[in-house]
């Protein structure tokens, strides 16, 4: 039977599941939770109320909470934590912890449930899978690494370290799902608590040494995510000395690489230069990443036609020679120590180049002339948080990384809102100025998170690019079904003074004209705590994406 959810002080030798999972969390290094509070998950938020090292974050949707564990973790901050009650709540994480599995984030998900004692009686958010209950365990583990509902209060010791143990190795969501009266129960006896964190893994890069020694020519790496959550920029940058390679990154991956890339971003926001450099390269080497879709369109087939070796902790989706690391600065120091004894070429010069939209000449502030004015005047410590949509493709082509900063864009499964919850775990993590990019379709859905980075006092900037649409959606109707119809066009709105009167303490404009884009944007960085710059733009321009840009020249 559950007991009171008054904490049972550890001086009586006796503690209940939720004070073992936040003190085990804490040996571990974890200093936040995210989350929306309810029934079935407050004694977990009663357990870190009394833990002095531990704060608990209520979010304003499970959805963002689970985005902000997914920054949390990205900053390399350690594994973020989100927790929901049951029901709504628990179904409201899926689709964040899909972004983190896709993305392979270590995140933990604390799910609540009913209690045990009603499992199949027809309860109130029944998850448990008897009686034709929906089936949590069953749904979860669709979207993790590892998921286990815990059934008894003594499993807590083994359930706990096993699940944190998968998603630091195998990378992604670990979840479990912990009835009421679990939660609530009293650990009577002293547990085992093995609180190591699970050795790294480095495989032996022979094969890749082999690989690229073979090769008559200069060699290009394209560096991924990893590299940013392994800490392994200034091994990554002695590699490309040594090799004198050419180096791009992937979207999500701006910032990992160690000066300003001349060949800039890979895939479908991506730089023309990329493409002429790989042309010239005798092989490629993959560096944490996997290469999906998105990070490789336009380039299949001049990688078909090269060697690929491929270092990290998933093999690419291109056949390739590939040695497994989840500790990419140990093979990195590796692999440049086995391979610099040999005199390698220098890669021909390209034209770093650009994209190149159709000119608009519509009502509002252009795309690039935006981005170009955020690239004079953010800090170069300020961390970067990009959206989906055509602002993220405008942000990820033409708004560099900043030399000090994280440059983070969601592009597992790129769900709208995102930016919002994810910003607001990468500055708890990392405690400096960050800067949303997002439009206005995707404050719509998660913007509401802008109240939660002002309840936290938290410095978060947030750029809202409102062109009154869902853009890419009108620019698909434009561009392939001939403009005949838009269901994707919203009214007028002015979001900065709309946000303003909700929250009057909060610092909040609306701009149209580049020239106050730069007095505002220098504004909002001066406050101590989070702003919004709202700019008008136009849902008719084109972004920097090439599959719209190859459909006008069809056109």
């Amino acid at each position: 039977m559950p007991v009171s959810s008054e904490r049972i002080g550890a001086g009586a030798g006796r503690t209940r599941v939720v004070d073992y999972i936040v003190e085990h969390l804490t040996r571990r290094g974890v200093r936040h939770l995210f989350g929306v509070d309810g029934a079935n998950i407050e004694d977990l938020y009663d357990a870190a109320h009394a833990c002095a090292e531990f704060t608990a974050v209520v979010a304003k949707h499970e959805f963002s909470a689970a985005a902000m564990a997914d920054g949390y973790s990205r900053a390399g901050a350690g594994i973020g934590v989100v927790a929901a009650t049951s029901g709504g709540g628990a179904l409201n994480t899926i689709a964040g912890l899909g972004e983190s599995y896709a993305s392979r984030v270590p995140v933990l998900g604390l799910i609540g449930q009913p209690a045990t004692t009603t499992d199949g009686l027809g309860s109130f958010q029944d998850t448990s899978g008897r009686s034709g209950a929906l089936d949590g365990e069953a749904l979860f583990s669709a979207v993790s690494v590892f998921c286990r509902r815990v059934l008894r209060p003594a499993d807590i010791a083994t359930a706990l370290p096993q699940a944190l143990a998968a998603a630091t190795t195998l990378g992604g969501p670990a979840v479990l799902l912990l009835p009421k009266d679990i939660q609530q129960a009293v650990l009577e006896a002293p547990v085992d608590d093995d609180s190591d964190v699970p050795a790294r893994h480095a495989g032996d890069v022979g094969a890749l040494v082999e690989l690229l020694r073979g090769v008559a020519g200069p060699v290009m790496i394209i560096a991924g995510d990893q590299v940013a959550r392994d800490d392994a920029r200034a091994e990554l940058e002695h590699l490309r000395s040594v090799l004198r390679a050419g180096i791009a990154a992937v979207p999500d991956a701006k910032d990992v690489v160690a000066a300003q890339s001349p060949l800039g971003v890979t895939g479908v926001m991506g730089h023309p230069a990329v493409s002429a450099a790989l042309a010239q390269s005798a092989a490629c080497l993959l560096v944490g990443t996997r290469l999906p879709l998105m990070a490789r369109a336009g380039l299949e087939e001049v990688l078909g036609s090269r060697p690929i070796a491929s270092l990290g902790s998933a093999s690419p989706y291109l056949p390739a020679t590939h040695v497994d690391s989840d500790d990419l600065r140990a093979s990195l120091r590796e692999l440049a120590a086995a391979l610099g004894d040999k005199d390698w070429p220098d890669p021909e010069s390209v034209t770093p180049g650009e994209l190149t939209p159709p000119a608009h000449a519509g009502a509002g502030v252009r795309y690039r002339e935006a981005m170009l004015a955020l690239d004079e005047l953010l800090p170069e410590a300020a961390d970067i948080v990009v959206d989906a949509g055509n602002i993220g493709a405008a942000a990820i082509h033409w708004l560099p990384a900043r030399r000090d900063g994280r440059f983070l864009v969601a592009l597992g499964m790129g769900g709208m809102g995102y930016s919002f919850g994810a910003a607001i775990g990468m500055t708890m993590a990392r405690g400096r100025r960050t800067v949303v990019i997002a439009g206005d379709g995707s404050f719509y859905m998660h913007g509401m998170e802008i109240h939660t980075a002002l309840h936290y006092r938290l410095p978060v900037t947030f750029v809202l690019f409102d062109n009154h649409a869902h853009a890419m959606c009108v620019s698909r109707e434009q561009l392939f079904y001939g403009d005949r119809y838009s269901y994707n066009r919203f009214g007028p709105s002015r979001l900065g003074a709309g946000l303003a009167a909700m929250f009057p303490a909060l610092p909040s404009i609306d701009v149209t004209d580049v020239g106050e884009l730069r007095v505002a944007i220098k504004a909002a960085l001066d406050v101590e705590g989070p702003s919004v710059v709202a700019i008008d733009c136009s849902a008719d321009e084109i972004p920097p994406f090439t599959p719209f840009l190859a459909k006008t020249k069809e056109n």
